[in-house]
């Protein structure tokens, strides 16, 4: 909501009203087609299950789910300020069909979107379209008084105000004035009763907390599991590269010495090889920094970090930043990482000759965004890049949203909280 704070008034802007009016329209045509669509596959292929289809269909329809439910969650905190931390179970990467299918159901945050996809296609719709209405049916009681009601039948009625002639248009105008002063200060609050709506249901209860802590443990569990294998790949990537270029670099100097007064200009070539393969050891220790925690990254921050990364893909990249100031590094290395493997994945899988990053910090959360304009399908499911990089946000109790619809584009969001 934008507001004026110019000595303190703190009111609701013109501009403020319009863009939640807009927003709540938008929230109105997505909730109702998408929820409406949600519902009903899911309880289809739930239906499908005792004759084997739902087996294999319900993983990937409660997956879309997930990513509808997921991506309210990324606008209630960008549009509404309205944190919905989510508490999905993880399921075993080499999971069978039926072990998925179980799992997904047994895991309260499945039918806990499964009840909010009915609330959102009644009154989380009605609540979400109020806004607009509220600012644009005014302008019917105004175009009334300047002459519409003559266009109209008899007996036609505008609010409560019966319009018959000029008069009663005016009483019409005279109503409409009324609801927009109330759309002055109610337009933005009437958004937010749409978000708290969303979270009531789709947020967690205090019964739920065991919950989200043993989510939180898992979490946890699975950032030691992976900084653990991250040590292993180091110490492979030095014995198998740099460390045995370094003792072949060694090997060679003894021998130069040998030959030094024996055969010259065998020495000379050995010389030769000898700093070719030391600039190799560099090249590769330069290699694995920049793999642990990039220099730039350390240096100039997220932003430029980024900015480095897209210059080094083969695909034409556009990076837009407005971070102001810096994020802990923890939680910048993580965005970072983030991003890399999302550029990577829209590189290699896209089919996409463009890609825009955006990254920004609003409201406490620092949020990254990759779009590109390949032929999507991208799908968060066991085993693909995004199904990792959403394992190692949910240590840091960050969230990812997947939008793509086959045929393109696709748009990945990443949201991470950060002082």
């Amino acid at each position: 909501m934008t507001t004026d704070t110019k000595n303190g008034t703190g009111r609701t802007t013109g501009r403020g009203i319009g863009l939640a009016a807009v927003r709540g329209l938008a929230l109105a045509l997505v909730s109702l087609p998408g929820a409406v669509l949600c519902f009903c596959l899911s309880l289809v292929s739930i239906a499908l299950i005792p004759v084997g289809v739902g087996i294999v269909t319900t993983p990937y329809v409660l997956e879309g789910v997930r990513a509808f439910a997921n991506a309210r969650r990324v606008l209630a905190a960008e549009w509404g300020g309205v944190r919905i931390p989510p508490a999905y179970r993880p399921l075993p990467q080499d999971a069978n069909p039926w072990a998925r299918t179980f799992g997904m159901l047994r895991d309260p945050a499945t039918w806990r979107d499964l009840r909010w996809l009915p609330v959102d296609m009644t009154a989380g719709f009605v609540t979400a379209l109020l806004p607009a209405v509220l600012l644009l049916y005014p302008l019917e009681g105004f175009a009334l008084a300047l002459g519409l009601w003559r266009v109209f039948p008899d007996g036609y009625w505008y609010g409560f105000v019966p319009v018959t002639g000029q008069a009663s248009a005016f009483g019409a105008a005279a109503l409409a004035l009324v609801l927009l002063f109330l759309a002055h200060f109610w337009t933005p609050r009437l958004l937010g009763v749409h978000f708290r709506l969303t979270r009531a249901v789709l947020g967690g209860s205090q019964r739920e907390l065991a919950e989200r802590v043993r989510v939180l443990t898992e979490t946890r569990r699975d950032a030691v599991d992976t900084s653990a294998a991250e040590l292993r790949r180091i110490e492979r990537d030095l014995h198998d590269g740099a460390q045995a270029r370094l003792v072949a670099v060694g090997m060679d100097l003894g021998t130069i010495e040998a030959l030094l007064d024996k055969d010259p200009d065998q020495a000379k070539k050995l010389i030769a090889r000898t700093r070719a393969s030391s600039v190799e050891a560099l090249a590769e220790l330069r290699e694995l920094v920049r793999g642990i925690h990039p220099p730039v990254l350390a240096e100039r921050g997220l932003g430029d970090a980024v900015r480095a990364l897209a210059l080094r893909l083969p695909v034409a990249t556009e990076v837009s930043v407005d971070l102001p100031g810096r994020a802990e590094a923890p939680v910048e290395s993580a965005a970072y990482f983030a991003v890399s493997e999302l550029l990577t994945n829209a590189v290699k899988h896209s089919g996409g000759d463009r890609i825009w990053v955006d990254l920004h910090r609003a409201d406490g959360m620092l949020r990254a965004t990759v779009t590109d304009n390949g032929k999507g399908g991208a799908v968060t499911g066991a085993g693909s890049g995004l199904a990792g990089v959403e394992r190692r946000l949910g240590t840091f109790d960050g969230v990812l949203a997947v939008s793509s619809p086959a045929g393109g584009p696709t748009m990945v969001t990443v949201e991470i909280p950060c002082a």
